[in-house]
């Protein structure tokens, strides 16, 4: 499994280096590389004018360094990162899904609903709260320390509380 350095913002933009000001708005996005995510800050400005390549992202605002951390992504955002992550086959990948799963089954998101077996691989059937919508879920079968590891991880790339 992929150990990914995810750091956290640095307080400038990716694109041109200059410095977020307290207040700013910005975009922070999951950019794909070759070791896997990585988080990217950029200026509106930047953002509008280049229009990077990314693999999701939110905008949010710089706080100030003493001020208490704020969530900034929200439900929808989680679920759209979890959809996208869907056709994926790569196994950081599913592991990673696996895990924002979990996540979305806490906060009472995806509701279990069923597994079977298909190709050798435990397929999960869960229900979207609220909608008639069915997903599946590969089970990559991790240990305890892997799914505290990953939900490690998806906490300092999204910067939620895991």
């Amino acid at each position: 499994m992929s150990n990914w350095e995810i750091s956290k913002t640095l307080g400038q933009c990716w694109g041109t280096g200059a410095r977020f000001e307290v207040g700013a708005e910005y975009y922070a996005a999951l950019v794909e590389t070759p070791d896997g995510f990585e988080r990217r800050d950029f200026s509106v400005e930047f953002w509008q004018g280049q229009k990077p390549e990314v693999y999701c992202y939110w905008k949010t605002k710089m706080t100030h360094p003493d001020q208490k951390k704020r969530l900034f992504v929200d439900d929808d955002m989680l679920m759209s990162f979890f959809e996208r992550l869907a056709q994926e086959t790569e196994p950081e990948k599913v592991n990673f899904r696996f895990v924002l799963t979990l996540v979305l089954m806490r906060k009472r998101i995806l509701k279990y609903d069923s597994s079977r077996y298909e190709d050798g691989k435990e397929i999960w059937t869960l229900r979207v709260t609220g909608e008639k919508r069915i997903v599946r879920v590969v089970n990559p079968n991790l240990t305890e320390d892997q799914v505290a590891e990953l939900s490690s991880q998806i906490g300092q790339i999204l910067q939620i509380e895991m």
